[in-house]
Parts: structure tokens; C-alpha cells; sequence
């Protein structure tokens, strides 16, 4: 009996040790994300270039050295219409030193008409599902909105799935250095 009892421990101690190194070996080949999918805090934010409404080409790398809100959105979500104004609110107050870009991810909707009838007047760069490699997959958009907080020399800080208000916005940019 006590040899089966000794077994017995000994086996589910060599599956635990299985299942452990199994779920660590999964997690070392998705570094840059986390348990919901998305991209780490702590990750370097992949870099991008997309046109905007006015057509002009940005990229996340020609605002290294200033702290980016990076928000992914479209022209039909609730809850991206909610945020907007406050958006609007907090680029008006954030100064130079912060940027905020809130990628659309539905151009084929009329963007502009949205952008005008909201006032908005902070950076629109435009993704597509039809272009090769959208930002928003790289990016591992699961959930509209979804912003992510990246810091002067590039690294995600923080990331939010859901609407913002402006409080949120500035205990996000305030706490990165």
C-alpha cells in the first residue's frame, strides 16, 4: 500500500513538472503578448506607417522622444463615440511633449464626416483589414477601443480595452517618466 501511495506521488509530481514546462515553453514564443492576446506592457511598440485623412504619412517612430496615446478605433462603436470628446479634450490640454494618434480601423466609412461632426483635431492614420499587414493585427487589437500607452523612448506603459475618460487618460500619461 505504502508503495502505491509512493507511486502515486511520484507520478502527478512528474505531470506537474510536465504541464509547468509545457506552459512555460508555450509562454517564451509569445513574449510580446499578454494573457488576453494583446502586446506586453514592458514590449518595444512595433513601429508603423499609415496615411492619415489629409494624406500624409506618420509613423509611431517620428514621435519617439514624446508620449504617445495610441488608440485603435472605428466610426461605429459606441463606446469609441463615448470616448471622443474627452480625447479631444486631452489633446487640447496635453501640451508638446504628448501625442495622441487614434488609428481608424473602418476608412471604408466616411471618416472625415465623423472627424468634422465630433471636432476632432488630434492625428487620424488610417488601417484597412484589406491592406497586407493591417496595424491593428500587429498590434493584436482583440476589442474596440483599445489604447495603448507608450512611453518617450517607445516601450508600451500601459494599455486600456474599453472607453476612456479624460481622468483615465491623464493617470495614464502621467505615470510614465
Amino acid at each position: 500500500m505504502l508503495k502505491k501511495i509512493i507511486a502515486s506521488v511520484a507520478l502527478l509530481s512528474l505531470i506537474t513538472v510536465a504541464i509547468v514546462q509545457a506552459m512555460d515553453n508555450e509562454s517564451k514564443g509569445n513574449d510580446e503578448k499578454d494573457a488576453l492576446g494583446g502586446l506586453k506592457i514592458g514590449a518595444k511598440a512595433p513601429n508603423f506607417s499609415l496615411k492619415t485623412l489629409d494624406g500624409k504619412q506618420v509613423e509611431l517612430s517620428d514621435y519617439e522622444g514624446k508620449k504617445v496615446m495610441l488608440n485603435f478605433w472605428a466610426t461605429w462603436c459606441p463606446p469609441c463615440k463615448k470616448e471622443m470628446p474627452d480625447m479631444e479634450k486631452y489633446k487640447q490640454q496635453a501640451g508638446d511633449d504628448v501625442v495622441v494618434l487614434a488609428v481608424n480601423i473602418d476608412p471604408e466609412n466616411d471618416v472625415q464626416a465623423f472627424v468634422e461632426d465630433n471636432g476632432i483635431t488630434f492625428t487620424i492614420p488610417l488601417d484597412s483589414q484589406s491592406a497586407k499587414n493591417p496595424v491593428n493585427e500587429r498590434y493584436k487589437i482583440l476589442s474596440i477601443p483599445t489604447t495603448y500607452f507608450i512611453d518617450k523612448k517607445g516601450i508600451i506603459r500601459n494599455k486600456v480595452i474599453s472607453a476612456m475618460t479624460l481622468k483615465d487618460m491623464e493617470r495614464n500619461i502621467n505615470s510614465m517618466q
